[in-house]
């Protein structure tokens, strides 16, 4: 069995975080890695990079032009981009210069640009481009505190945005940082404290407006400490981290806070959701964080070109095998075979989708089906389940190959303290959890008594120490007849249908559970072609054709489950939930108590049927 890819195992790597800011991690970066490859990224077709001294030198004119520009220590400075090298180089740039790094997620509106603007009072801003140049001039003038517009890709000639925002090019406050003294930015660095601010993090919303979480250096000093000392990244220095998730959100901030920590490379997403494959393919990562979502699309593909007791018996052989590579075990002699034969004809194809490099994959923001982590786990390509809020900087327990139960969301991390509540509310403890709601300290969500952060997740802790997420408190559904039923359960089962994209369980106080549907378009299209029916989403949600197919998903997720939990009528909306109609935050999670009430006709209209 010498020619079974084994799941590699921890890498004998030294925890190189010995900085007590993040302020200090860049130049210690420097110094430690100057011609490891720091930064991978697509320009004009062609992937382009950079060492990590050539990384400190960018960091360190940015630095330099922030403090040109009169920003103080301690000011808010707001990044409205996607994902891209320079999103990072302005991070760290900012940071080293003591000023404090508000992110705007590149979809948000005008007027939630606005809100975070206002709200952590900034006095600067960093776009992309003209697109969103233009979202900040619509509201430029309510907002007394913003001084400075910088731009990363200056807008093509007499564009009228940028000259009413007399916005600077980056390109421009680099060559402004070259002409100032080098020591201005290590005075300023050194000056930073674990007990500063580092970010201020407003959360994607699903209940009121976004929140500013304040998460100081000694929060992600500790965050990074902690994935380190587990070993979640067991990363050497050919490593590389395929990065496409809005470094808006504190799992990709994390994500490259460690990846520059550990002396790796870090390769950014070209911005196309199409490309993200391809991508992986050129990039050849080794580790690679995502939202289930991406995985959910892979899987779906790959059981509707496989036989399903293929499907379940290459699983189910695969995961015995992997459990004993691990083990450290001799494969069982029955196993060589049916093992060989899944190996060839189908899981060397599913790692060839990520690269075929990949050692481990971490999914996170969102719960992930079990029967999907067991099929990549099997495979050979380890996709394993973390949990965090932004409120814990990112992470609070993570799973690794050699240490998971699949359904849990693994052990909490070294540092870090969980425990369940009376009522059944998952709390955690640790030198991670935020410093409150900037402004808004009388919020109760999110307290923290005692110490103990309460985090609105009801969840159990086995006797192992493997700790399980079973729903929100406030989305608990407690029907007519009294039964509590926590809805993501149903929901994610049904998501895992290949033609499903959204699934939204209701029935508070209600006699049954019914559920709200939406159409995933990129496979509905197809088979909706194949079978003769119309190719457009709006037309398809009425078709009985489809209510049939949707029923017949539907059935076999119900008979997972008790009577009373079963869902008894459907409704298929005529287009996708999104965050322009307001039903998805940035980070795509559903904001459920908006889509009960935006669609509340269409829930009435099934008990009345």
């Amino acid at each position: 069995m010498n020619t079974v890819p084994a799941l590699s195992e921890p890498l004998a790597l030294t925890a190189t975080t010995d900085t007590q800011t993040i302020a200090a991690l860049i130049p210690r970066a420097v110094a430690d890695y100057p011609d490891n490859v720091a930064v991978r990224f697509k320009r004009d077709g062609a992937w382009q990079q950079a060492t990590y001294a050539e990384l400190g030198e960018i960091v360190q004119e940015i630095g330099l032009g922030l403090i040109d520009l009169g920003i103080a220590p301690g000011e808010r400075l707001c990044i409205l981009a996607n994902t891209r090298v320079e999103w990072s180089y302005v991070d760290m740039a900012a940071t080293a210069a003591g000023i404090i790094v508000v992110p705007i997620y590149q979809t948000n509106s005008p007027e939630e640009c606005y809100w975070v603007l206002s709200d952590s009072e900034a006095c600067a801003i960093v776009c992309e481009d003209a697109e969103q140049l233009a979202k900040i001039a619509a509201v430029r003038d309510r907002l007394p505190n913003l001084r400075s517009v910088v731009v990363m890709d200056a807008p093509d000639g007499g564009d009228d945005d940028a000259e009413a925002l007399e916005a600077i090019t980056l390109q421009t406050l680099r060559e402004r940082g070259r002409g100032r003294d080098a020591g201005e930015l290590e005075s300023r660095r050194q000056a930073v404290t674990p007990d500063d601010t580092f970010t201020i993090i407003y959360t994607s919303g699903t209940t009121g407006p976004p929140k500013g979480c304040v998460l100081t250096h000694g929060n992600y000093s500790a965050m990074l400490r902690s994935v380190e000392l587990r070993r979640v990244l067991q990363a050497d220095h050919e490593d590389v981290v395929y990065l496409y998730l809005p470094l808006a959100h504190s799992f990709a901030l994390l994500i490259q806070l460690a990846v520059f920590d550990l002396g790796v490379t870090l390769a950014y997403w070209s911005g196309d959701t199409k490309l993200i494959v391809p991508e992986l393919t050129e990039v050849k990562p080794t580790y690679l964080p995502s939202v289930p979502r991406l995985f959910e699309k892979i899987y779906t593909l790959v059981a509707a070109n496989t036989d399903p007791e293929m499907l379940a018996s290459a699983t189910r052989v695969g995961s015995q095998v992997r459990e004993a590579e691990l083990a450290g075990e001799p494969i069982p002699e029955e196993l060589v075979a049916p093992f060989a034969e899944a190996e060839e004809k189908l899981f060397v194809n599913v790692r060839a989708v990520f690269g075929g490099r990949l050692r481990e994959a971490l999914s996170g923001a969102a719960p992930i089906s079990k029967e999907i982590l067991e099929f990549f786990f099997a495979a050979g390509a380890p996709v394993m389940e973390g949990y965090g809020m932004t409120e814990t900087s990112t992470g609070a327990t993570f799973s690794t190959p050699a240490e998971h139960r699949f359904g849990s969301i693994g052990k909490p991390l070294p540092g870090v303290d969980v425990k369940i509540a009376d009522d059944g509310e998952l709390l955690v403890r640790g030198a991670n959890i935020f410093k409150g709601y900037y402004r808004h300290g009388d919020l109760s969500f999110g307290n923290v008594v005692d110490g103990w952060l309460h985090t609105g997740d009801l969840g159990s802790i086995d006797e192992d120490g493997f700790v399980y997420i079973v729903g929100r408190k406030k989305d608990i559904i407690i029907t007519a007849g009294g039964k509590n039923i926590t809805p993501a359960n149903i929901e994610n089962d049904m998501k895992r249908s290949r033609y499903v994209s959204q699934a939204v369980m209701y029935g508070d106080r209600r006699p049954y559970l019914v559920l709200l549907v939406t159409l995933d378009e990129e496979e509905i299209l197809p088979w909706a072609t194949a079978n003769g029916l119309p190719e457009d989403v709006s037309t398809l949600a009425n078709e009985p054709k489809v209510h049939e197919l949707i029923q017949q998903q539907l059935d076999e997720v119900n008979a997972n489950y008790a009577r009373v939990e079963q869902v008894k009528r459907f409704a298929i909306l005529d287009h996708d939930f999104s965050q322009e109609t307001g039903e998805l935050t940035p980070s795509l999670k559903v904001k459920r108590n908006v889509v009960c009430e935006k669609y509340s006709d269409v829930f009435d209209a099934l008990y009345n049927a």
